[in-house]
């Protein structure tokens, strides 16, 4: 079996998309013949990243990254982050002449243009240096591919994302008794993913707001009869999203949006801005409404069906998302040993 090292700086204790995404995948990937082996901030120092205090930055220097890569006698490397990890982990690499891989997740200069004075294109000029270097950059989805080509990317490969659709599953739902219908936002409350949008609406019944961040206690300040019920995770997170009978995505900026794939595999609808990542999730299925009036969007969804938002969560599975990624991994490094 192959040995990969997945290099990042998006690990447990963390609690967000990425890394339910890399844990996920490093316990599927056996079943294609692939082990994965993690280099993440534990072991090093670090210090909370500002504005996000549970995201830990480590203090390490390109060598000690390095030596736990090498340690891991791994046939592959791959960078998810461009983070200190993933920075060391790709000077590292480049020095000692070993191919890697590296994904695209999160549209970091559009968070930080909402928080400094910096131009998303000099963020993203550092980005393309950052992924261009490596063998292959997997994206989730083709329309990400294109804007990332426009932007100079030269080397996207297309690795679809999934979800559990045996743990998100329709079922019993948590007991609020709230008034309905239930609007539900599920995710990090921060300003890139302007919740506001969802929260200032004009909507019968009650807002329900799951999750924590550096926002939490102005929303809470300014939309007082909304419900903020912290963190959730395990049951009783897919118990809050059969609860609800619309799943409300304010976001502008996420390259994909696991949040509303988990909702539709609850049989929950989904109302959303019609931009990247809601398009490529919604799509044409039916399974629910984008619209630029977010209100219009997240009313109209109350009228869908619950089976057609099953039947469209249904096709973001994980046998075919971890397949594609140790193909991905294999054809990109095939493709060095050729050129080698």
């Amino acid at each position: 079996m192959k040995r990969l090292v997945l290099a990042t700086d998006a690990w447990h204790p963390q609690v967000n998309g990425v890394v339910r995404v890399l844990d996920r995948l490093r316990r599927e990937t056996p079943a294609f013949g692939l082990e994965i082996e993690v280099v993440s901030p534990e072991g090093f120092p670090t210090l909370p990243l500002p504005t996000y205090s549970e995201i830990k930055l480590a203090l390490c220097a390109p060598g000690e990254v390095g030596r736990r890569i090498a340690a891991a006698d791994a046939d592959y490397v791959h960078i998810p982050t461009e983070g200190p990890i993933g920075i060391a982990a790709r000077r590292w690499c480049r020095r000692e002449g070993i191919g890697f891989t590296t994904s695209f997740h999160t549209r970091f200069p559009e968070y930080l243009a909402r928080r400094l004075p910096v131009s998303p294109d000099l963020a993203y000029a550092w980005l393309r240096r950052f992924h261009n270097a490596g063998l292959a950059t997997l994206v989730s989805t083709p329309r990400l591919a294109d804007e990332l080509k426009g932007r100079g990317f030269t080397k996207t490969a297309i690795w679809p994302r999934a979800i559990d659709t045996d743990v998100f599953c329709p079922g019993e739902p948590a007991r609020l008794g709230f008034p309905g219908p239930i609007f539900l936002y599920v995710g990090r409350l921060a300003v890139e993913k302007t919740i506001d949008k969802f929260l200032e609406l004009d909507l019968p019944g009650t807002k329900v707001v799951v999750g924590d961040g550096p926002q939490r206690a102005e929303l809470e300040r300014r939309y007082p009869d909304a419900k903020f019920l912290g963190v959730h995770l395990g049951e009783d997170l897919v118990k809050l999203y059969r609860a609800a009978d619309v799943f409300v995505f304010p976001s502008r900026t996420d390259t994909l949006g696991l949040v509303s794939i988990e909702a539709m595999g609850c049989g929950v609808p989904v109302a959303a801005f019609p931009v990247l990542g809601p398009i490529d999730v919604i799509g044409e299925s039916g399974a629910g409404v984008l619209d630029e009036d977010l209100r219009a969007a997240a009313l109209a969804a109350l009228d869908i069906p619950r089976e057609a938002c099953r039947a469209r969560a249904l096709q973001f599975n994980w046998k075919t998302s971890a397949a594609a990624f140790v193909d991905r991994i294999e054809a990109a490094n095939g493709s060095l040993a050729e050129a080698c």
